[in-house]
């Protein structure tokens, strides 16, 4: 059974990283021409594949890297930093929702195209099932480390954020009208601060893992 702070950890890492306020701003640009029944159906597309997407990192992600010959402290250690460079674009540059709202507009996506598409990307890939929710999955569920109770317990929580984000995405437009784009930078940014110091704790407990540095 695990202990209330080590859930907390996680809810907190798997949020950070799938960023569900994060993807407001996004959802309603792409959504903006839809009508309230193509966008519910939108939201439920993109959810379940990016659920589907982050099972397979889950259960099959480990087992790319050991048939690749890579150590899990290695892929820690790599991912930490990938985490991190990731926590200084949320924190420093344009924050998520500008960036990708930028690139759907470049993109030049029609009505019909974003009807068909806009679940698949931006919203699934790379919005909610982002490189660093991939990267957090497999770290979170490793086979020589954790238990099976406890990758699904993993496995739920990622579910339970997952459902989270679906019910944002459905109350999408009143929400953004409380924290206007303003305030979903200032979360953005604050999401990014805490992501900095997940991924720098997996960075040093990726030494510790190979010896370099000692168990703290």
């Amino acid at each position: 059974m695990l202990d209330f702070s080590t859930v907390l950890s996680e809810f907190i890492t798997l949020w950070v990283v799938i960023d569900p306020i994060g993807t407001l701003p996004l959802f309603i640009a792409a959504t903006a021409s839809l009508g309230a029944k193509e966008s519910r159906r939108v939201a439920k597309r993109a959810v379940l594949i990016a659920f589907v997407i982050l099972i397979l990192f889950i259960i099959g992600g480990q087992a790319v890297l050991e048939a690749l010959g890579l150590g899990l402290p290695s892929f820690q250690i790599a991912g930490g930093l990938v985490l991190f460079l990731f926590a200084l674009t949320m924190i420093f540059g344009e924050g998520k929702p500008h960036t990708e709202q930028r690139s759907l507009e470049e993109g030049n996506i029609s009505r019909k195209e974003i009807t068909r598409q806009v679940a698949v990307f931006p919203l699934a890939m790379p919005s909610i099932a982002s490189p660093g929710a991939m990267l957090a999955v497999v770290m979170l569920t490793d086979n020589d480390r954790f238990s099976l109770a406890h990758q699904a317990m993993t496995a739920t929580i990622m579910a339970t954020i997952l459902l989270i984000t679906f019910g944002l995405l459905l109350a999408a437009t009143p929400i953004l009208r409380v924290l206007r784009e303003t305030g979903a930078a200032i979360v953005s940014r604050v999401m990014g601060m805490i992501l900095a110091a997940v991924a720098v704790d997996a960075v040093l407990k990726g030494f510790v893992s190979i010896g370099v540095l000692p168990a703290f």
